[in-house]
C-alpha cells in the first residue's frame, strides 16, 4: 500500500511544498517493500499496527494537506509511524534505540520525527475496532497477494466471541 501511494505521489507535479524533517535529499537505496518487510521482521510489528499506520497517513493527510508521502519522505515516515503504532497498540514495545537501528536513523531524529508526527496527528493515536476493519477490507480488495481470512475470533470483557477477518499473507509475499 504504502508502495503505491509513494507510486501515485511521485508522478505528481512537484508543489510548493518546503521540506519537512521526514525529507531526504534523495531516496534510499531500499525499496519500500523491502524496508517495511525489514521494520515488521526486526520491530516485531503485528498486523494491526501496519493498518494504524495507514490510518495515520490518512489522518496526517486531512489535517496537514501539504505534507505528500513521497520516495522522499515514505522511509523516515514508516519508522516513525511503527514507532508510535507499537507503542499505541501493544503491551510490550522496542525501545527508541532499537527503532532508530531498524530504521537507519539515529535516535535522536527518530525521537524528533515522533513528536513530529504525534503532533500532525493531534494527538489522535487510537483506532477503532470498526476502522482497523474497513482499512483491512480495503487492503485485502485493493492487493492481490492478500488473502481474507475469517478463522480469527476475538473473546470480550463479557464473554462472547464474535468473528472477525482476520489478516493474512500468502508465503513470500511483502506489503
Amino acid at each position: 500500500m504504502f508502495t503505491r501511494v509513494v507510486q501515485y505521489n511521485d508522478r505528481l507535479p512537484a508543489g510548493p511544498q518546503k521540506p519537512t524533517r521526514f525529507h531526504s535529499r534523495a531516496p534510499p537505496n531500499i525499496s519500500v517493500s523491502d524496508y517495511v518487510q525489514r521494520v515488521t521482521k526486526y520491530a516485531s510489528l503485528e498486523p494491526a499496527c501496519l493498518l494504524i499506520m495507514l490510518i495515520y497517513v490518512d489522518r496526517i493527510c486531512e489535517r496537514n494537506p501539504t505534507f505528500t508521502i513521497s520516495s522522499l519522505t515514505v522511509h523516515r515516515f514508516i519508522i516513525t509511524a511503527a514507532t508510535i503504532a507499537c507503542k499505541t497498540l501493544c503491551d510490550a514495545y522496542c525501545t527508541n534505540l532499537h527503532y532508530a537501528k531498524v530504521g537507519g536513523v539515529s535516535m535522536h531524529e527518530l525521537n524528533s520525527l515522533e513528536v513530529e508526527i504525534l503532533h500532525m496527528l493531534g494527538w489522535h493515536l487510537i483506532a477503532t475496532q470498526e476502522q482497523l476493519e474497513q482499512y483491512y477490507l480495503t487492503m485485502v480488495r485493493q492487493d492481490p497477494n492478500m488473502a481474507l481470512q475469517s478463522e480469527l475470533v476475538v473473546v470480550t470483557a463479557d464473554g462472547t466471541a464474535p468473528a472477525s477477518p482476520r489478516p493474512g499473507r500468502r508465503q513470500g509475499d511483502g506489503m
